[in-house]
């Protein structure tokens, strides 16, 4: 009698559901991680926005003063002061992930040529997983996050 290799169906079922356990345990952490990672691209979105425009207002790019418009789906650098009658020509918009919650300062203008802020203050994103990452604005137009 001749004996042919192979697996068993239990030693099938045994892998079948030890793959199963380590996806389910891995999902949760790739999930957080992928959340912190988020929020992490955009703080420094939101950071680097708010630099640009305060650049853009310091060499008074088209000869105007540029502004931020950070909105529950959106950032948006805009050249002027006023969001709402701006030239969408200029617009830099960057989504924000529906995982991430802005708060905080909702508009900074930066001054032409001295690229001071009209306000001051900080942009807080919390994350779902209630991480939470704040971006300063202080008077001198300095970013910080």
């Amino acid at each position: 009698m001749s004996r042919q290799g192979g697996f068993t169906l239990v030693e099938l079922l045994l892998s079948v559901v030890i793959i199963g356990m380590l996806t389910g345990l891995s999902l949760p952490v790739y999930e957080s991680f992928a959340r912190r990672n988020d929020l992490d691209i955009t703080s420094q979105n939101v950071a680097m926005a708010l630099r640009r425009a305060a650049t853009y207002a310091r060499a008074s790019n088209y000869d105007s003063a540029w502004s931020v418009e950070v909105q529950a789906s959106s950032i948006i650098l805009f050249r002027g002061t006023v969001f709402a009658s701006r030239n969408t020509v200029y617009d830099e918009t960057v989504s924000i992930p529906g995982s991430i919650i802005p708060a905080g300062l909702g508009e900074v203008q930066f001054a032409k040529f001295s690229a001071a802020p009209n306000t001051t203050g900080i942009i807080t994103l919390t994350s779902t997983t209630n991480d939470v990452r704040t971006i300063t604005v202080n008077a001198k137009g300095a970013v910080t996050y």
